[in-house]
């Protein structure tokens, strides 16, 4: 494990720093801090900008210049860009208090697939949904920690995992939909390893690119599931990846401090902050969500 080419992208820290995006029209990394209920926007020429949003909000789509989707814990909700208005698209489990959304990630086709969890983790409390021109499915139910949702290239496969499992899993998609379409397998078993499969995107190559939550790295997968390469974060809990710059070669990653008290902050005084990793990546940009 090495820490070459790992930097600080922003020093403000986040309780739970969670859903990079990187918007290549506008060079602009998006991201969270969940339970702070906080948006934060940042050029990677500039200044960082914080939104209150005034509810627990995770994930973060490109619908057009004016607009951007978010999920939020009462559902998806239209974000205006110029006035940062909230406008209620499709609600979900918005009539349980009990639950937020968590991560989510955009289909090549123009699907969202999207994760809920329980806001104490309660166990199997969330699911997994995908969303795609106003219609909404429930995939997956029984998800403690929904984490990990990403797509390969041709759209032809998706990933995804319940954190409290340990298990990455694999699932053969319909490019056209978005829809699962095949059986669910496993694709990298971490239970006998440090830490916790958190947030991951998915390359050019098919490479996978996996922030281990508790474990101090960022790992990368081969398409057959073989762990290519392990690259040493300086903070525990890194929580999730995204292809960042120009041509998308470079992975922020964020982080975060919940869970931990006073000394074991004091341990790890840069958790909550945001990095940038120069290395060899092949990344490619989120594609745009289709509301309509």
């Amino acid at each position: 494990m090495t820490m070459d080419g790992v930097s600080v992208f922003s020093d403000h820290i986040c309780e739970l720093g969670e859903g990079p995006s990187y918007d290549p029209a506008t060079d602009t990394l998006f991201w969270f801090d969940i339970v702070n209920a906080k948006l934060l926007e940042k050029p990677l020429a500039g200044a960082l900008k914080v939104h209150d949003l005034g509810v627990m909000a995770s994930a973060i789509a490109v619908i057009d210049a004016e607009r951007q989707l978010i999920a939020t814990e009462i559902g998806l909700q239209v974000r205006d860009v110029k006035t940062g208005r909230l406008t209620l698209h499709t609600p979900i489990e918005a009539d349980n208090p009990l639950t937020r959304s968590n991560d989510s990630r955009v289909h090549p086709c123009g699907a969202l697939w999207t994760g809920t969890m329980g806001k104490d983790e309660e166990k199997g409390a969330g699911s997994i949904y995908w969303f795609f021109k106003g219609e909404l499915r429930r995939l997956f139910s029984g998800i403690t920690v929904s984490n990990s949702i990403c797509f390969s290239e041709d759209g032809a496969t998706a990933y995804y995992t319940d954190t409290a499992t340990g298990l990455l899993m694999r699932v053969a998609c319909d490019p056209a939909t978005g829809l699962p379409a095949g059986e669910v397998k496993v694709f990298v078993d971490h239970r006998a390893s440090k830490g916790y499969i958190d947030g991951s995107v998915v390359d050019r190559d098919g490479v996978l690119w996996n922030a281990v939550w508790g474990g101090k790295a960022v790992k990368a997968y081969a398409p057959d599931g073989t762990l290519l390469r392990e690259i040493a974060m300086p903070v525990t809990q890194a929580s999730c990846p995204a292809f960042v710059g120009a041509k998308g070669d470079r992975l922020a990653v964020t982080s975060a401090w919940k869970g931990k008290d006073e000394k074991q902050r004091a341990l790890d005084p840069q958790a909550g902050m945001t990095f940038l990793l120069d290395i060899p990546v092949k990344g490619r940009f989120e594609p745009r969500v289709l509301i309509a």
